[in-house]
């Protein structure tokens, strides 16, 4: 007999914050993406060591080992760039932890440019699925604290 739970097990827990960045797409999408694996460390405050994998190029495949301090537990985890789109997307996943990012940019004009930050954790152990509300909510504030350390550093840097 299969027992059914209330709750999906398999459903990503994601949250998504956007911001509006007073400038071109194409210097957001340099800070951002072109030159993620040296801006990385300094918009993700809780990254405590960072190390490309395969040089300092970003493309399809490229990986990097983060140790992130967690609730002060350090979480060693790596992940390769999934998708990389000059002037418009660049997405990481996890290899071994079930995650994705996803940073999209959006410009109708030339200013200012939309930045959408999107966290996915791919897979919540079903022990942790009664409490994916609380999760998605501390998702969703790191997504916002994430686009708001983005825009102030591209702003600080860039004028």
């Amino acid at each position: 007999m299969q027992i059914k739970f209330p709750f999906d097990s398999s459903k990503p827990v994601v949250g998504e914050a956007s911001v509006d960045i007073d400038k071109p797409p194409h210097e957001v999408f340099h800070y951002v993406g072109k030159n993620f694996f040296d801006n990385y460390p300094k918009w993700a405050v809780e990254v405590v060591e960072f190390e490309p994998l395969d040089g300092r190029e970003i493309f399809i495949g490229a990986k990097a080992k983060q140790i992130r301090k967690d609730n002060g537990a350090k979480v060693v985890s790596i992940f390769a760039i999934t998708d990389y789109q000059p002037h418009l997307k660049l997405i990481l996943q996890g290899l071994v932890d079930p995650y994705r990012h996803s940073y999209v940019l959006e410009s109708y004009e030339q200013q200012p440019t939309r930045l959408t930050f999107r966290f996915e954790l791919l897979e919540l152990d079903i022990f942790m699925r009664p409490f994916a509300k609380l999760i998605r909510s501390a998702i969703e504030d790191g997504a916002e604290n994430t686009v708001e350390n983005i825009k102030n550093l591209i702003i600080a840097e860039l004028n």
